[in-house]
């Protein structure tokens, strides 16, 4: 069943919805914290490891309630009404800065992210899992995959090249005057996108005929679901480097470089880098292989890292090269792998006849979310460490520590992930005998019914 043009558009949209608040945090969060709400970057990588971690555990929850959700607009597709309007006022709140001590700004600073990620994982765990139930052909996936990242990476292009000069324009050159109206023009993009998602998407997939299972079958149909199992721990990798390297950015150029107006331009020519290799990403899926593509994109990004580790502040234009090859690298990874989880959920259904898309979906955006978590707070832990400063000219370690944050520690775990997925089993071979073997069963348990109906 192909998708239409349309169906994948809406989709896309609530993408660029829950994408665009997504890269504020991961860009521009953890330089608002330090350098305008002014908490301590020791207290700022204490408050994004333990926050990121506990919101991570409520993912798995979220999968299995929208798994036992039964709806006439279906599993999933409900939870982008009911949690976008909260979504967007907690990223308003999130960035306001109130006029109180410091514990209670830290205080404050806890419960508004905490509350933020919440409702985040109430809206995009059910919209992740989409991609599973929308379609049951794995090359329409990781078509459907590809065009939703397109606009996840869109999503980037409008927050980096556009979110600071906005935030300077409306505060008139008072940041925290110009974070939360900037947010709030950001949400209302939010809100028409995911309401145009919820419009224009169906849910095609059902399970195959089985018993009610318990969170308990499902939890251990994942713990012996092999591609499911590498995905997870690639996925922590993955993001753990994406998120040291995103939150050192601003640091990096303002810093390192001494060209701190340089940093929007630089991470807008990596996004549009990103687009143009997610462009390709089905056609070089076919040829290759998911996983084997896979692989030699993470190979090409840790190459690319160690590259830019020996450049030096004035060599601008190696810079630049050194992140548009990586962003380039970077653009089929992310599409691959959301498409390969809904195949590691056939799977699943295929060797134990019981599907959870929900689950399988939440418990690896719980990996993302423990990976990102692990990489901005160890940037901020790093710096600290290195003796970094808010707002005043760093000294040698401290320069030191933002470098190798920017490019040799991404690197490494950048390399850690590919021995990691060397485990991944599932051929595109595998997948066309799981596809075609399921569709059998579903097509014989049709015939029963009709057979039922029809002797009544």
């Amino acid at each position: 069943m192909k998708l239409s043009f349309k169906e994948k558009f809406g989709y896309s949209l609530g993408e660029l919805a829950s994408s665009g608040l997504w890269q504020t945090l991961m860009f521009f969060l953890p330089a608002f914290y330090t350098d305008v709400y002014l908490l301590p970057a020791s207290a700022t990588a204490t408050l994004f490891l333990i926050v990121r971690v506990f919101d991570a555990m409520n993912d798995p929850i979220m999968g299995t309630v929208s798994d036992r959700t039964n709806t006439r607009w279906g599993k999933f597709r409900p939870f982008l009404l009911l949690g976008a309007l909260p979504l967007v006022f907690t990223a308003v709140m999130m960035f306001t800065v109130p006029d109180l001590s410091p514990k209670g700004k830290l205080i404050y600073a806890y419960a508004t992210y905490f509350s933020f990620l919440i409702f985040y994982t109430m809206v995009t765990v059910p919209f992740n899992a989409l991609i599973g139930v929308m379609s049951p052909d794995p090359e329409q996936r990781t078509a459907l995959s590809s065009f939703k990242f397109v606009f996840a990476y869109g999503a980037s292009l409008l927050v980096q090249g556009g979110l600071i000069p906005l935030v300077e324009k409306l505060g008139e050159g008072d940041q925290a005057k110009g974070y939360p109206l900037a947010i709030a023009g950001l949400g209302v993009l939010c809100l028409a996108g995911l309401l145009f998602a919820f419009l224009t998407t169906k849910e095609r997939v059902q399970p195959v005929k089985q018993s009610a299972n318990s969170v308990k079958e499902d939890f251990k149909d994942l713990s012996s679901n092999r591609p499911w199992l590498v995905l997870f721990f690639s996925s922590i990798t993955l993001l753990i480097y994406i998120g040291i390297r995103s939150s050192a950015v601003m640091y990096y150029f303002q810093y390192f470089v001494g060209r701190k107006d340089l940093a929007p331009l630089f991470m807008v020519v990596g996004t549009i880098a990103v687009l143009a290799g997610v462009v390709p990403t089905n056609w070089m899926a076919k040829k290759i292989g998911k996983a084997k593509l896979f692989m030699i994109c993470l190979g090409v990004i840790s190459a690319s890292l160690i590259f830019n580790y020996f450049l030096g502040p004035d060599q601008i234009v190696l810079i630049f090269a050194a992140q548009i090859v990586f962003s380039l690298a970077s653009g089929p990874t992310m599409p691959l792998l959301w498409s390969m989880l809904a195949d590691s959920s056939d799977y699943s259904e295929w060797k134990n006849g019981r599907r959870a898309t929900g689950l399988a979906y939440s418990a690896a955006t719980f990996a993302q979310k423990t990976g990102v978590a692990i990489g901005a707070s160890g940037t901020l832990a790093l710096l600290s460490w290195y003796g970094y400063q808010p707002n005043v000219e760093q000294g040698a370690d401290a320069l030191i520590g933002i470098k190798n944050a920017m490019t040799i520690y991404p690197a490494l775990i950048a390399f850690a992930s590919i021995g990691c997925f060397m485990f991944y089993n599932l051929s595109d071979q595998k997948l066309e005998q799981i596809k075609q073997e399921l569709q059998s069963i579903k097509d014989n348990d049709k015939s029963e019914e009709k057979s039922l109906v029809s002797a009544e």
